[in-house]
């Protein structure tokens, strides 16, 4: 028979029946419109954690990092016995945290086609004197337009002006939470203590949010002239050098190249956040594992679906099997039924799951101090919706055809006489 004829067939059986093309076609929908929720959400929550922790950490960082690697120490005088004494778990001698010739380095490195940014930085430890409660916390000495322009510092100001902190000598920008804890704000003075004994009192010209606890509750940026002054220490001390490079699989081959030419600790960051990328993919395989059932769940469902549609059109088989109809025109006819319920079920269900996604991502949600977020996090990547569609035309092509090549073998006397 000529596919027009078996097309025209497919289009009287899908409307002869039209509660049960709808049914057929809802079962396509709701599978699709729950796994683009379901990945939607899932991909949302996965990607703003990961630009939150990332963005907000170093591709690259150069410190010079105290271990236990010495030599243990031999004391010259004899015991009784004539051994000699040994000194195990020697502790080290109070030793300089800073880069020897630090903002050379610094500069070479920004030299580079492949660094985006470097910022030199002196980190110290301090109290904040919150009245007679000592605080503890943390000052980073920043050149603060190269802090910028790694960490977009300006866009995450919710108080005061980044460039503020340019003119001031006592100036620093605290996090959020730390302003939070110690109930102080824009103009308001506070006095720091380092571990040496050092103090100093400064003033908050602005208040910023990363939406990361460890930094907004502790840390605080000033200029590093201002925390050299604060530990007594020469213009060219610093701690820190932090690189962010244009493309984040260099950050391992050039942290190796770092501590082969300079001598000191050069930290990728993969290294840096083991653990933190550990519970990346841990997610990540969690989220293809729930979509990986639901898309299972929802293929058999469409598949019993279509094989109860196929079930019931078993004396329409045996009358086109009667009048001259052959096997493979059978199945074409059932083809075509599947292809038109999944298409129209695939776009019912892309749109609802559009729908549901898009009211989810402006739904009010509070993530507390650790998450500076307004509404649910929501990925509506186009991908998905792609794949949505052509599983659930696959599907229903798969579903048909096997139940359709089944009844097309059935002898239609069989079927007549039930």
């Amino acid at each position: 028979m000529s596919i027009k004829l078996n097309i025209n067939i497919a289009k009287t059986h899908l409307f002869a029946k039209k509660k049960q093309t709808i049914v057929a076609s809802l079962g396509v929908t709701f599978g699709i419109a729950m796994f683009i929720v379901m990945i939607s959400f899932m991909t949302g929550v996965n990607k703003l954690l990961e630009d939150t922790t990332l963005n907000n950490s170093p591709h690259i960082r150069i410190y010079h990092d105290i271990d236990n690697k010495r030599a243990n120490v031999l004391d010259q005088i004899y015991t009784n016995d004539g051994h000699w004494n040994v000194v195990h778990h020697q502790k080290p001698k109070q030793e300089q945290v800073n880069l020897k010739n630090g903002m050379l380095i610094a500069k070479q490195i920004a030299n580079d086609p492949n660094v985006l940014g470097v910022s030199p930085q002196l980190t110290t430890q301090v109290f904040y004197n919150y009245g007679p409660t000592p605080i503890p916390g943390q000052v980073v000495g920043v050149d603060i337009l190269q802090e910028d322009k790694l960490y977009q510092i300006r866009d995450k100001m919710k108080l005061g002006n980044m460039d503020d902190l340019l003119s001031s000598r006592d100036g620093i920008l605290m996090g959020k939470g730390l302003a939070d804890k110690m109930n102080l704000t824009l103009g308001d003075h506070v006095g720091v203590t380092t571990p040496q004994g050092n103090a100093m009192l400064l003033k908050i010209v602005g208040i910023f949010k990363t939406n990361i606890g460890a930094i907004d509750n502790l840390r605080s940026y000033a200029n590093i002239s201002t925390v050299q002054t604060i530990l007594g220490r020469d213009n060219y001390y610093i701690t820190d050098i932090q690189i962010k490079l244009k493309d984040i699989n260099l950050a391992k081959q050039y942290s190796a190249r770092y501590k082969s030419v300079y001598g000191y600790k050069a930290e990728d960051w993969e290294e840096a956040n083991a653990t933190i990328l550990a519970s990346f993919i841990i997610r990540n395989v969690l989220t293809m594992v729930v979509v990986s059932t639901l898309l299972i769940v929802a293929g058999f469902g469409i598949y019993n679906i279509m094989n109860m549609t196929i079930y019931d059109k078993m004396k329409d088989i045996a009358i086109l099997k009667a009048t001259g109809f052959e096997r493979k025109d059978i199945v074409q006819v059932f083809l075509f039924q599947a292809v038109f319920i999944g298409i129209m079920g695939g776009l019912v269900g892309l749109s609802l799951g559009f729908g549901i996604s898009y009211l989810l991502s402006i739904t009010p949600f509070d993530a507390g101090e650790f998450l500076s977020v307004d509404t649910f996090p929501v990925n509506m990547d186009p991908k998905f919706y792609v794949f949505g569609l052509l599983f659930g035309i696959l599907t229903t092509i798969f579903a048909g055809y096997f139940p359709a090549r089944k009844a097309s073998k059935i002898d239609p006397v069989n079927i007549l006489r039930g």
